[in-house]
């Protein structure tokens, strides 16, 4: 271990490298939209919305004020009935259930596939069999895109609507085909950290439906089928702001080179981490832009301390599973491989900011922990 290595310091995110290489056309945008005097609902937030659904390969994008409020317009646009249940995973930080609850409805949950960590596709049908599922939420975890086609057909098969929550997973690609394009409907955050990320808050809905996205637009404007006037219930206030539009159209000129120099450290991660006592995934293809690195090990507070003591910086996604927080207290479901993962699983450092010799420090780290 040389001196200088002593003296590395690895973040878990680093936001301002990010950001380095766009900063004069940021600044440029952000002045110019001050200058002028139209803020919300002007031509950047059209032509961003035109320009990402190009981008995933969609017929409409509708910009909402963040990733949150994108699920919970999506879920309410197919209006599904009270006795109606959202399908989802318990292991992607309560935002689906959050999402869900704000708009009327309970969630029932099934365990994840430990290999992918993403939804177990054999117990989707299962649920489905039932008659209660509405709509199933699948969600692109950590920048994986889930293998669609048995989702989406099963959905078909049963008469069920199909919700992508793409928030991690910007650019993935699936035999060609983004994640974003496969179900009903999707939805995006573009919180700062995300791989298309804005410098604030912001999301987006994307569907091929037309009545769909018209739906969500009413909704996302206090259910006015005009100005002033209330023609939909329950609408809110959810809007994507110009000056966010405009940092959002200039990053996704470069979201897919971003995206494999992520996979590119991942991949590195996949193949180089050889520590017996740390479980890695394996490398992928475009199917992963790598928005987060989650390894698993068995005692994870004992070598998260480790590497913090070697100035690694790391961070739990996700500590507490949807089924054992306390406002779900009473729910009794058995989710033994989410509830494994929840309490094993860590973040390691996986962003534009890495040096090629950051990496090889997180890797030597890792594999001189006993």
């Amino acid at each position: 271990m040389s001196p200088c290595d002593l003296k590395r310091h690895v973040k878990f995110n680093d936001l301002l490298s990010a950001n380095a290489v766009h900063m004069d056309a940021l600044s440029q945008a952000a002045a110019d939209i001050i200058r002028s005097g139209w803020y919300i609902g002007g031509e950047n937030c059209q032509a961003f919305e035109s320009e990402f659904a190009a981008y995933i390969g969609c017929e409409h994008v509708v910009g909402v004020a963040n990733g949150t409020d994108a699920l919970e317009l999506a879920i309410r646009s197919l209006d599904l009935r009270d006795t109606h249940s959202i399908l989802s995973v318990a292991n992607a930080g309560f935002y689906t259930a959050t999402a869900a609850r704000l708009a009327g409805m309970t969630v029932k949950y099934i365990d994840i596939d430990p290999k992918t960590q993403l939804m177990d596709i054999a117990q989707i049908e299962l649920s489905l069999k039932g008659g209660d599922i509405g709509a199933v939420v699948i969600t692109h975890l950590y920048g994986l895109c889930a293998d669609m086609t048995p989702v989406v057909a099963l959905c078909k098969n049963y008469g069920v609507h199909l919700v992508e929550d793409c928030a991690q997973a910007h650019g993935a690609r699936r035999a060609g085909q983004l994640a974003g394009s496969f179900g009903d409907i999707s939805t995006f955050s573009f919180y700062p950290t995300k791989n298309l990320g804005a410098i604030g808050d912001g999301g987006a809905v994307a569907t091929n439906s037309a009545e769909l996205a018209a739906k969500v637009r009413q909704l996302k404007q206090y259910g006015w089928s005009k100005k002033y006037q209330v023609d939909m219930d329950k609408g809110c206030n959810s809007r994507l702001d110009e000056i966010q539009a405009a940092f959002l159209r200039i990053k996704l000129k470069s979201l897919d080179s971003e995206n494999a120099f992520r996979r590119s450290i991942a991949n590195r991660y996949s193949a180089e981490i050889h520590n017996e006592k740390v479980q890695t995934p394996p490398r992928f293809g475009p199917e992963h832009v790598a928005h987060l690195y989650v390894v698993h090990a068995e005692d994870r507070e004992a070598f998260q301390s480790y590497l913090s003591e070697n100035n690694i910086q790391t961070d739990v996604h996700y500590p507490v599973p949807d089924h054992l927080q306390s406002v779900n207290s009473g729910t009794v479901v058995d989710l033994k491989h989410t509830e494994y993962s929840a309490s094993h699983c860590l973040s390691l450092p996986c962003h534009l900011g890495m040096s090629a010799e950051d990496v090889s420090w997180v890797i030597q780290t890792v594999n001189n922990w006993t």
